[in-house]
This record gives structure tokens, sequence and C-alpha cells, in this order.
């Protein structure tokens, strides 16, 4: 019998804007639906018949804290009747920075919020601009500011290859980000999505991706700058000071199981990801209704989900031990991988001491053209 999931994710779709390269799960311009959207995540709680216990509780969007402080409020009031942080949970909540008041921040210590995730993306005017964000670089450094001041540990999104965003913008992000204090980083590169409307915009010849030369320019400065100012890289796009890592992503990255409520969001419990319909009406339209609201169902073997296991590892800057690996997806690691294992090393993709298997930078930033050689 599988363990209960000790981690949680609730989306809340709701945004003040769509900006142009986002294709997530979310409905801007329509806080009309939240009332429904409140009733339908009550309903779908229901699912888990006895209060669970979590260790990390994590918030994502759209923007939760387009909900505003009473709305936060609400939602906690909601989800406290299935889902129970620990004494020392990790509960985060991601944020605008133009959201971010002295109330917000209240609302947040009241409710045990640990941690907060800024959906910054910069600190420069031109490239907030490029990106089609709302706010200025001056909201960010309030933001961030008055989060630390209220002793909340602090996430700041950081994106790279903007349209039009040279390396020496991104050095003077990245010096800003250090500068405000941040305890943790996350660096994107931007995705052109289908759908979204950066990637007509590219089809028209409007917009014009980075070259892939600077793409990797610019991620190699955020690892280097960010390193010599003692942030840890334990991930791809990741990067904390000592005691800062994100735990609720840990969690995903070590395949544990965990939970997860509202539309597009994905449960996992091991060996299957169930992820509900991303129509936010649709799914609150089925769910209200009693309806199955689920979207999408992936069932692997055991194998499949030892290759995902893999992937997963990889991704993180520890790498993968064979001893650790072996016991928790009942597989050896070189009867699934050794062959890619031993060609990205004689690569300078990998390093592999017998024991644990570690992708290099080289190998990092080009880590997702190396996976079609596990899966």
């Amino acid at each position: 019998m599988r363990a209960s999931p000790r981690h949680a994710y609730v989306h809340v779709p709701f945004c003040r804007h769509r900006c142009g390269y986002c294709d997530f799960t979310l409905v801007a311009g329509r806080d009309d639906l939240i009332e429904r959207y409140v009733a339908a995540l009550t309903r779908e709680l229901k699912r888990v018949q006895q209060p669970l216990e979590i260790d990390t509780l994590y918030l994502g969007g759209g923007t939760p804290s387009h909900l505003g402080p009473a709305g936060l409020r609400r939602l906690f009031g909601v989800l406290q009747e299935r889902l129970r942080p620990a004494a020392d949970a990790e509960v985060t909540v991601e944020a605008n920075p133009l959201d971010v008041s002295d109330a917000f921040v209240g609302a947040c210590r009241e409710l045990g919020v640990t941690r907060v995730s800024l959906g910054g993306q910069s600190l420069d005017a031109t490239t907030l601009q490029s990106l089609d964000r709302d706010h200025m670089p001056d909201d960010v450094r309030a933001a961030v500011g008055r989060l630390l001041q209220a002793g909340l540990v602090v996430n700041l999104d950081i994106m790279t290859a903007a349209p039009g965003q040279t390396l020496a913008a991104v050095e003077s992000d990245l010096a800003a980000a250090r500068a405000i204090g941040v305890q943790h980083v996350s660096v994107y590169c931007l995705t052109w999505e289908q759908g979204t409307a950066f990637e007509s915009a590219r089809r028209r010849g409007d917009l014009v991706p980075a070259e892939e030369s600077l793409e990797r320019a610019m991620f190699e400065l955020a690892i280097d700058r960010l390193s010599a100012a003692g942030y840890e890289q334990y991930e791809v796009s990741n990067f904390a000071r000592s005691g800062f890592r994100c735990r609720h992503n840990e969690a995903y990255w070590d395949c544990r199981p965990w939970e997860a409520f509202g539309p597009g969001a994905a449960r996992f419990d091991g060996r299957t990801r169930t992820t509900n319909h991303r129509s936010t009406t649709a799914w609150i339209n089925k769910t209200l209704a009693g309806e199955n609201a689920t979207g999408d169902v992936d069932r692997m073997t055991d194998e499949q989900a030892a290759r995902e296991r893999i992937v997963v590892g990889l991704r993180r800057c520890d790498g993968i031990d064979r001893t650790a690996f072996r016991a928790a997806s009942g597989f050896e690691l070189d009867t699934l991988a050794g062959d890619a294992i031993q060609r990205w090393a004689a690569a300078g993709l990998a390093n592999d001491d017998g024991r644990r298997v570690r992708l290099t930078r080289a190998g990092l930033l080009v880590s997702d053209a190396l996976w079609a050689d596990v899966l």
C-alpha cells in the first residue's frame, strides 16, 4: 500500500492580465468566476476522505495573490478542512509584485505562509515591457522589501532570452536580485509556447527569438554570478542560499506522491499522474455538477516510472546515487541507462564516479536534449 501524500498543490487560475508568453491554465479579467471556483474547489477537496497532514503546500497559478488578503483568508479556510500543514511545513504562495501590499503580507503571516514566489521576471523596465508585464522594477523591490521585513522567504523568478534582451541586461538583473537579498532565485529561459500571443507574433515576424548562443551565454552568466554570490544551483533552473531550497519542488523531483486541486492541476501517486481539465470554466462546471473533471491520465509501468525518476534526478545537481535509485525504483540504473551514461560521460556531459552520476555544466545546459536516450 502506497503512503499518503505529504505534499499538495492548489491551482488558483485568476490573473489581472495574461502576459504574451504565458500558456498556463488561467483566466484574466474573470473575477466573476471566483465564487464558483471556490465552491468547486470545496467540492473537489472532498475527494480526500480524511484530512492530510502535509509537509509542503504550494499555491500556484495564475496569480494566487490576485485574490487579495480577504480572498486568501477565505481560500485557506476552505483548504484547512482537508489539508493540514505540519508544524514545520513549507507553505508557498505565488504573487505578482503589484499585489504585495502590507495587508497581503499581514494575511500571509496570519495564515502560516512561509514562502512567497514572486513573478518579478526582471528588474529592468525595458525587459519588463518586452515581456508584457504589468509592473515596474520598483514594484519588485518594494514587494521584496515588505516580504523580507516580515520574515518570509522570497523566491524571485528571473527570465532570460526575452525579446531584445541583451547579456548586459541579464547581468544587471542578476546583480539586482543579489542586492535586494532574496534567498532563492529561479532562472527561466523564455519559451515560445504554441497558442500564445508571443508565438503568433514570432510567426508573423514581429518578435524574434534570441540566438541559441546568446541563450546559453545568459544561462551560464546566471550560474556564474549567482554561485559567486553564495547561491547554490541545486536544479537546472533553481538557485538557493544555504537552507532555502524549495522543499515542495524537491518532493516533485524525488517522485514522491502529491495531491493537487484546481483546473489543470496534476496529482501523482507514484505511478499514475492525473491531470484536471485545463479549462477553468469546464473544470468548474464539471466539478459542481458532480462529473469527472479529469482531463488526462498517464499510467506508468514500474519501468516507465523508474525512467522518469532518472530524468528528474539528473535535473538536480546532486545527480543520482545508484544505491538510492535501486532502493527507490527496484531497478539498476545501469540496466536502464548505462549506455547513455557512458556516451554522456565520454562527451563531457556527465560525471560518473561509479557511485553517483551527475550532469556537468555542459550537460545541464543541453539536458532537455538528453532525455530521449532514457525515455
